[in-house]
């Protein structure tokens, strides 16, 4: 009996103006499995993704003749390719910008090599699972799709609506509101959220979860500015409220 072909690898290309970057993540992404295509420049990026796309991109926001942002802006007229953001801490008001302009997710810099490996499988599965709902038969259960009052989440779509409005949430969002919408009413703590959103392996300070809620409140808002459905409970975490 003939051994089934083994999975295509997955192609990540990598922008990045900072050399030691592309080839320390590069070596690092290889090491897990994946191929990796490296751009120094982001303007000669753009032809090479468009012209062939990888799997998935990871961008550096700051960078001379093209930064990210516009290479995003750019990108997003002709491609939905998922592209992950690398920022600085003082790049909030960038990062901001890069997610409605259609970014998937962000890293902030200084960041883990096990971080930006688990946030990449993540978006992989995610579009994977977003092309299996398309291509799959109309006799298939279709997923479930959560609803608590307001809000509505399709995890297989990816997509979230409040009062009808989409709202646009990256991977790490979307998994930190779907375990609070899970059980209306019940708190959970930093680090109850922090297993749902990341993998075992990896470590982030619990205050991530804080800086994720205070951007998920800011979406929300941005369609409903008296959304107030993630209520803080003062030393013990938060929950969802869909009164």
């Amino acid at each position: 009996m003939a051994e089934p072909a083994p999975a295509p690898q997955q192609t990540i290309a990598l922008v990045d103006d900072d050399r030691n970057i592309l080839t320390t993540v590069s070596i690092g992404l290889q090491a897990e499995g994946f191929a990796t295509r490296v751009y120094s420049d982001g303007a000669a990026a753009l032809k090479a993704l468009l012209e062939n796309p990888p799997d998935l991109a990871v961008f550096d926001i700051k960078m001379p003749r093209m930064d990210g942002l516009e290479l995003l802006r750019q990108l997003r007229e002709k491609s939905a390719l998922p592209v992950i953001f690398l920022t600085s801490k003082d790049e909030e008001p960038d990062e901001a910008l890069g997610l409605a302009m259609g970014a998937d997710d962000y890293i902030t810099k200084p960041f883990s090599q096990r971080l930006l490996v688990a946030r990449i499988r993540a978006i992989l599965r995610r579009a994977e699972l977003i092309r299996g709902v398309v291509e799959s038969a109309p006799s298939e259960p279709a997923s479930e799709v959560i609803e608590r009052g307001r809000l509505e989440m399709d995890p297989a779509r990816h997509h979230v609506t409040w009062l009808g409005k989409p709202v646009s949430l990256t991977v790490t969002e979307f998994l930190i509101l779907e375990a609070l919408a899970a059980r209306p009413g019940v708190i959970k703590s930093r680090n109850q959220l922090m297993d749902a959103a990341y993998s075992d392996d990896v470590f982030v300070d619990d205050r991530t979860i804080d800086s994720h809620i205070k951007r998920l409140r800011r979406k929300f808002r941005a369609v409903d500015p008296h959304f107030s459905a993630i209520e803080t409970l003062y030393g013990a975490g938060y929950s969802f409220t869909d009164g």
